[in-house]
């Protein structure tokens, strides 16, 4: 289905990169800047046609996600994370996703899906507690998924133990608003939220095995292409496309940079061979980068459309692939910023936004590389992964 979410991109270009500082003082998106990125549609791009969503191929979300986080780092981050809820709701109990989206397809879905919380049953649901850390972009949010353990009435979890994912309206939950003061990503305004005493009735409960491997999707019939991708191809793809278009930015700044940079000695700096092989050399890393990611997830789309099973292997070499793609991109990203100068550490200089926000991208817990790479060396050598850790999030 074609769709102009990219080109709504485009045409608040300029509004996005002008909004840049306000996001960092605010310590979130300015209100105009979430506004205008709501009605570019960057968060429908996964969500339900029933609910005036596109539906888009998850390579059309990547690179519009890329677009976004080139211009401004958090706007991207906050289009990608945000974005993939509508994907997962889209196979939740069709009660909630009435609730969710039938008044305003517009509304936001914030998370994050640690288990910072515990969930005690009771009669026709559960009661949570918790706090959580890291709810990107939760100010322009009216609902939220957030990971649970399955509790007793002591508040411990219970053993062996038994994940949510539960779905909560903005009043079951309190943003604490001065958590989020923090070295890169600011604009995302990414500030812990607490929950006390919450009801939470069975239909807005997710098993996360269920989500994980498939489950969910086919317990309620879901049977479009895109709602039948592998969790561990579709949660890392929002993350990972905003760090690499991150990168992007860094490339775009630091080119416009150099262009009329003069050095100590009174040369220019476009003329310094070494700063050009050095543009040249990261600028082919990026992209490098962003074609790895994007030839990946058109993969999977291929073989799930033709009704093949996305198996162990091949899910962790995507996963190996997406981990790889964003330390590719942030490296090449410090090689361009290496060569700029003291001048590139000013905070009137947007290239050291960028940079900052490229490493704070890494930081996210799908760019850890021990566990994925282990699991995927070990599959390609034909060895049983064990469960466990070296099969989180794969």
């Amino acid at each position: 289905m074609s769709h102009p979410v990219l080109e709504n991109i485009e045409a608040i270009a300029d509004q996005i990169v002008a909004g840049a500082d306000e996001g960092e003082s605010l310590g979130r998106l300015p209100d105009d800047m979430a506004k205008s990125l709501k009605h570019a549609g960057i968060i429908r791009l996964l969500q339900r046609k029933k609910y005036n969503g596109y539906e888009a191929h998850p390579r059309e979300f990547a690179e519009t996600v890329m677009r976004t986080a080139s211009l401004y780092g958090s706007a991207g981050w906050v289009g990608g994370i945000v974005g993939v809820h509508p994907w997962q709701l889209a196979f939740a109990d069709p009660k909630v996703q009435d609730e969710v989206l039938a008044a305003d397809s517009d509304t936001w879905q914030a998370s994050p899906y640690m288990p910072g919380g515990i969930a005690v049953p009771t009669d026709g649901g559960y009661v949570m507690n918790g706090r959580w850390q890291f709810s990107s972009g939760t100010d322009h949010c009216d609902w939220i998924f957030l990971g649970a353990m399955v509790g007793g009435v002591d508040g411990k979890p219970l053993m062996p133990p038994h994940g949510l994912h539960v779905i909560l309206p903005r009043a079951d939950y309190e943003i604490v608003q001065d958590s989020w003061d923090v070295v890169g990503l600011r604009g995302t305004g990414s500030k812990d939220v607490i929950v006390k005493d919450a009801f939470i009735p069975d239909y807005r409960v997710m098993k996360a095995q269920d989500v994980m491997d498939g489950t969910a999707a086919k317990e309620y019939g879901v049977t479009e292409t895109l709602y039948k991708m592998p969790w561990s191809t579709m949660f890392p793809l929002g993350i990972t496309s905003a760090t690499i278009g991150i990168c992007e930015g860094v490339l775009a700044a630091g080119i416009a940079y150099q262009r009329n940079r003069v050095g100590a000695a009174g040369n220019l700096l476009k003329d310094d061979p070494y700063v050009l092989h050095a543009l040249g050399e990261s600028a082919s890393e990026i992209n490098a980068a962003r074609q790895q990611i994007l030839a990946n997830v058109d993969r999977i789309f291929d073989l799930v459309e033709a009704g093949k099973e996305i198996d162990f292997g091949t899910r962790a070499q995507v996963r190996r692939d997406q981990i790889r793609s964003a330390w590719r991109a942030v490296r090449a990203a410090d090689d361009i910023f290496d060569r700029a100068g003291g001048n590139a550490l000013r905070m009137d200089n947007p290239l050291q936004r960028f940079w900052r926000d490229a490493h704070a991208g890494l930081h996210h817990a799908i760019h850890v590389t021990s566990t994925p790479y282990h699991a995927a060396a070990m599959a390609s050598l034909d060895i049983e992964v064990p469960a466990g850790p070296l099969q989180v999030m794969i």
